[in-house]
């Protein structure tokens, strides 16, 4: 049976650092086993620079998203439809309202994107709010794709976020083809990345960063070591003189 095996890591951005900010992203990441089928699921979430608990709207978002897919898998044991992921974001954000009006807050402040995605190799599907992406690698021909691309708005360093009123910006993608490698990211490495003039994902920065993932030791679950590793590499002055935001990366590998 192939068995999921993945890393993840953030790194604050510089420019948090220099503000006394806190990090402002938040990632979830599991494997879920249903009968013969091994369920990789990614959660990452990019709380807004402008709302003052963007990070804490990130938090909360990536712990509810996962437990209503836990929960999902668990009983129903299929991937979810649109339709049910539709009635997740609009529960988390009654969530989010719920707790800004307790602490006196506005939704807005808690402002941030989201990223989801749901694969058991042979059939995925991805829930994207904002800007971030997640690409994959096709099992067959080993080429890179991205189902949905960055939501930036009309003026620079705009996005849609899940609080946006009176609706939310919600796209959802599946994937019928075989896959084999997802990565998952923030806007803090977009443009490091990806290819923004094509719409592609840079096969060079994917193929050199699922490398040793493929050749991991560890068969299924989280590589500790390599996501240790790759948590150094999101602050290597390399990174960070071409992004002084905050940055998170989920790298997962059927094999």
């Amino acid at each position: 049976m192939s068995q999921w095996t993945w890393i993840s890591a953030s790194q604050i951005g510089t420019s948090h650092i220099r503000t006394g900010q806190r990090l402002q992203d938040a990632y979830s990441c599991f494997g879920v086993l249903v009968g013969d089928r091994n369920f990789f699921v990614g959660i990452v979430s990019d709380g807004a620079g402008s709302a003052e608990l963007g990070g804490q709207g990130a938090s909360l978002v990536c712990r509810n998203i996962a437990k209503f897919v836990r929960s999902h898998l668990s009983t129903l044991k299929i991937l979810p439809s649109g339709s049910i992921i539709e009635e997740w974001i609009d529960r988390v954000r009654d969530l989010i309202y719920n707790v800004a009006k307790l602490r006196g807050k506005d939704a807005r402040d808690f402002a941030c994107t989201l990223i989801c995605v749901i694969s058991d190799g042979d059939s995925s599907i991805v829930a994207h709010v904002g800007d971030g992406c997640l690409v994959a690698r096709e099992h067959a021909s080993e080429l890179w794709f991205a189902p949905s691309w960055p939501d930036h708005g009309e003026y620079a360093s705009t996005t849609s976020f899940l609080t946006d009123q009176p609706t939310v910006s919600l796209r959802i993608s599946s994937i019928d083809i075989r896959v084999d490698v997802l990565a998952l990211f923030t806007d803090g490495i977009e443009r490091l990345v990806l290819d923004f003039s094509e719409k592609i994902p840079s096969s060079k920065f994917f193929n050199a960063i699922a490398d040793p993932v493929l050749r991991s030791t560890v068969p299924m679950g989280k590589d500790a070591a390599l996501s240790f590793q790759l948590k150094r590499y999101l602050g290597d002055e390399q990174v960070t003189a071409r992004t002084d935001d905050d940055k998170t990366l989920v790298v997962a590998v059927l094999r």
